[in-house]
């Protein structure tokens, strides 16, 4: 029997986990994300980056470090979208990927390369331990979604419990977990997921960068829902974790396992680093405020109207106050 993290991370990690073999995102994936339904995506967050070198927060030599880049896809969106805005950076601007999977960097290499020839120069790390930068910005997009986590219940007779798993099978037990008990009185959980794992990635990218702008994208809320977000994504059809004859051995390495981020934690992990000024935001505010329908009108004056319209539709997607712009939520901050 093993705690419910032990086998989420497993599942998506290990020895032919789900993210360890090269898997498609979009049509004819498990899932759509943000990426994978307009490059404009990636072109919003290039105007923010190019508003905070100018704004001198960030120098032109900065770093652009992604963190979880699958193929590669919003990273060369970003790449291009800086050379249509500003081409210059190009020149002084250097581009990292970190990346434990090496057929994954392999794949990004080559995505990259096939873009961008050589002009594009990608460093690789295989985990954020080994970085050690004087400054960057650093773009996670869902990606704590990813993070292991726990299952807590409270029962009737109001005791924590927490999900172990045997047989591919979901068993509560009491919980004495201190820090699992007393994350949950924190932020008063009473039933959910609790994801612990956020607070050492913040501690060592707040240790090993000593100046960044940070910005996430993921779904999820500011307070936790107390209920189970949990859930398993097979051909863009969704699986709670606890619908009635699930078969979690049959879904367990072959399809996504993710739940909703709980922002306030994630937020207060960068206020216990000493960063206070963190922004929170849907994805609808926070696309619009980075510029993404300035872009629009910039490709409105030099395509032609068929090629607008298609593009637009796709960014209405992602600014959807009842879809994507509001079911994403963002965090951004400053060290």
């Amino acid at each position: 029997m093993i705690k419910f993290s032990e086998y989420f991370n497993d599942w998506l990690y290990g020895n032919d986990g789900y993210y360890a073999m090269y898997k498609e995102i979009g049509k004819d994936g498990d899932f759509y994300t943000s990426v994978s339904t307009s490059p404009f995506f990636g072109g919003a967050i290039a105007k923010k980056i190019i508003k905070s070198i100018e704004d001198g927060f960030l120098p032109q030599d900065t770093t652009i470090l992604e963190i979880g880049a699958h193929h590669g896809y919003l990273l060369a969106d970003v790449i291009q979208f800086i050379y249509t805005l500003k081409p210059k950076l190009l020149d002084t601007l250097n581009f990292s990927i970190v990346e434990r999977f090496p057929n994954l960097q392999k794949k990004q290499k080559e995505y990259i390369k096939e873009s961008f020839g050589d002009i594009i120069k990608l460093t690789h790390y295989n985990d954020l331990q080994e970085i050690k930068l004087e400054n960057a910005f650093v773009l996670a997009n869902e990606i704590f979604d990813a993070f292991s986590c726990e299952l807590v219940y409270t029962n009737d007779k109001n005791v924590l419990q927490q999900a172990f798993i045997e047989n591919h099978k979901i068993k509560f037990i009491d919980c004495n977990d201190e820090k699992i008990i007393n994350h949950c009185k924190k932020y008063q959980i009473t039933k959910g997921e609790v994801g612990l794992s956020y607070e050492e990635f913040v501690n060592t990218l707040c240790t090993n960068i000593k100046g960044f702008e940070f910005l996430t994208f993921d779904y999820g809320d500011r307070y936790p829902r107390n209920d189970f977000s949990a859930r398993v994504y097979e051909k863009h059809k969704v699986f709670p974790i606890f619908e009635e004859g699930l078969d979690l051995k049959k879904l367990y390495k072959k399809s996504d396992i993710t739940y909703d981020v709980h922002f306030n934690h994630l937020s207060d992990c960068f206020k216990n680093n000493g960063i206070e000024n963190v922004v929170f935001n849907t994805q609808l505010k926070a696309l619009v405020e980075f510029g993404i329908i300035e872009l629009l009108e910039i490709l409105k004056a030099n395509v032609d109207e068929s090629t607008y319209l298609r593009q637009t539709q796709n960014v209405k997607t992602l600014l959807e106050p009842t879809g994507m712009g509001d079911r994403f939520k963002i965090i951004n901050t400053r060290k």
